[in-house]
């Protein structure tokens, strides 16, 4: 017998019959389909998501992609990307649907959720009682319906039958200080009486499907929001109220034709109904703003100033002297600020003109970033954000600036009746003052 070979290499019997897959033919279209995998792998990976937006494409008509070419011609993006608004502002249910579908019936349906979430918050903090409202007010500028939306709140909340029953309807943003007047001198008439006011505007039959620019615009800045404020003359009801109402002071520019149709709702040339905000808005703001300090300056400032106001006036108007006008410094007057967060721009030029700080207008451009223009409401928002930062001690007087269509310009001054403690207040900020303030840059990419 032969011996085995010392130098002769041991090898499995399962790996004696495998080929030789360095000179094996196959592997060359592996490796070839590696490669083809790796060079057009992007385009496999675009695939579906290609298909994906042909079949959501392909339900939508010729006029909707008619309507989408429009709105990517107007740009909205850059609106938008300018306004000053967050990511976290509320739209209705009916807007978003795809495709929209606003109704008289979703219209409703949003009025009653803003309007009764308010006010059951309202009834459980102050433990008032549906029957003990004597005064109700209403402000919405763009939805009426009938029965009106007092009518819609009496008949919930099973409100009394001689309830004195307003509802104030094309007002605009400055509606909701109008209520607050109206509901002063009610009071004022009947003691003893409770007022509920309710400050709010309705989105769904409002929002502008057309393509008109200046129409367009109201759709970048409008919100879902409401606000209910109930006022008191009770003198039982001092202890526990908050602030106590000061002065009021409107103004109406109406009788000015360019002031009158600065902010419109119309139909465009295709029949679609919408709101247009004209070129001249900022310079008719600026105008009813200087007719509405000039009576409420000699109310609330103090001497000094009002003597240095008067000194100039009498410079410039009877010694024709050319000098600008003195612009009194409201800082000595108020500690707080609530401007109507109509829109960045607007904000921007009451920041420059009244020469207030950036912590000044704190509450009122957060609100604008969360919440976005939700309108009458948009005050009673920023008040909420002063409080909420603790900012609020007695003593303190806080000025609440409006705006609206017509053109108004209204005023409100409140004095705090104590120092309000943050932890106690349930409020839109509570779950998520501490992420405020925020950085809000000129352009935000969207």
């Amino acid at each position: 017998m032969a011996d085995a070979r010392l130098d002769t290499p041991l090898m499995p019997p399962s790996l004696r019959n495998l080929p030789d897959f360095k000179k094996s033919i196959k592997l060359k279209y592996v490796k070839l389909g590696y490669h083809y995998l790796i060079t057009h792998g992007m385009y496999l990976f675009l695939s579906p998501i290609v298909v994906l937006t042909f079949a959501q494409i392909s339900t939508f008509s010729l006029q909707d992609l008619y309507d989408l070419w429009e709105h990517l011609q107007y740009n909205l993006k850059k609106i938008l990307e300018r306004s000053g608004l967050g990511d976290s502002t509320y739209l209705p249910e009916a807007v978003l649907n795809i495709p929209p579908n606003p109704s008289m019936k979703e219209a409703r349906k949003e009025a009653e959720a803003v309007m009764f979430g308010a006010i059951d918050e309202l009834f459980m903090k102050t433990s008032v009682k549906p029957k003990d409202i004597g005064i109700l007010i209403v402000n919405c500028s763009l939805f009426n319906p009938t029965p009106s939306l007092s009518a819609m709140i009496v008949n919930h909340y099973k409100l009394r039958g001689n309830i004195k029953s307003y509802n104030l309807g094309g007002m605009g943003c400055s509606a909701g200080l109008i209520s607050i007047d109206l509901a002063k001198d009610l009071l004022q008439a009947h003691p003893n009486s409770y007022a509920l006011v309710i400050s709010m505007e309705n989105i769904t039959l409002n929002w502008y499907f057309g393509n008109d620019r200046s129409k367009l615009v109201s759709n970048c800045l409008f919100r879902m929001g409401g606000a209910a404020v109930l006022l008191s003359n009770k003198s039982c009801d001092r202890r526990r109220s908050k602030y106590r109402l000061i002065t009021t002071v409107r103004t109406n520019k109406a009788a000015d034709y360019k002031c009158f149709t600065c902010v419109t709702q119309e139909e465009d040339a295709n029949g679609k109904i919408g709101v247009t905000l004209s070129k001249d808005l900022m310079a008719v703001a600026g105008d009813a703003l200087k007719t509405n300090i000039t009576t409420l300056g000699p109310l609330v400032l103090p001497t000094s100033e009002q003597l240095l106001f008067f000194a100039t006036l009498v410079g410039k108007k009877l010694f024709k002297l050319k000098i600008k006008p003195y612009i009194p410094d409201f800082k000595l007057a108020f500690e707080h600020f609530c401007i109507h967060a109509g829109g960045r721009a607007v904000l921007d030029e009451l920041e420059k003109n009244l020469q207030l700080s950036s912590w000044h207008m704190e509450p009122s451009r957060m609100t604008l970033y969360r919440f976005g223009n939700t309108s009458s409401s948009s005050l009673w928002y920023e008040l909420a954000y002063t409080e909420a930062k603790g900012r609020i001690k007695k003593g303190d007087r806080t000025w609440q600036i409006a705006f609206g269509s017509g053109f108004k310009c209204n005023s409100a001054v409140w004095k705090a009746l104590k120092t309000i403690n943050p932890a106690k207040e349930k409020s839109p900020w509570m779950d998520e003052i501490h992420q405020f303030p925020v950085d809000v840059p000129r352009v935000s990419a969207i």
